[in-house]
């Protein structure tokens, strides 16, 4: 089983930008299809973007396309979420987990907030 872990989240003004982390543990990080997540208050948890196991191919949703870049590194057993040009709307917990597609497999972290500022 993989056990991830988010970090990086934090307050910054609209325009800002932020790198977020999901570092995992065990050994099998490599061999599955990764997403970013996010929870606005009072709204149900959205998909973000998402990376497959050698990293070569990413997908986004419409929101954050062109803004966010995921990316991961499996010697470190990381994977990341670049976000520029943020905006308010961007408020949200964000999660990382183990995907099929756009759809979340597995347990659910703790997450990292984002808060964005206008």
């Amino acid at each position: 089983q993989v056990q991830l872990v988010e970090s990086g989240g934090g307050l910054v003004q609209a325009g800002g930008s932020l790198r977020l982390s999901c570092a995992a543990s065990g050994r099998t990080f490599s061999w599955y299809d990764l997403g970013w997540f996010r929870q606005a208050p009072g709204k149900e948890r959205e998909f973000v973007a998402g990376i497959n196991r050698s990293g070569v191919s990413t997908y986004y949703a419409d929101s954050v396309k062109g803004r966010f870049t995921i990316s991961r590194d499996n010697v470190k057993n990381t994977v990341y979420l670049q976000m520029s040009s943020l905006k308010p709307e961007d408020t949200a917990v964000y999660y990382c987990v183990i995907v099929y597609g756009t759809s979340p497999q597995g347990d659910w972290g703790q997450g990292t907030q984002v808060t964005v500022s206008s």
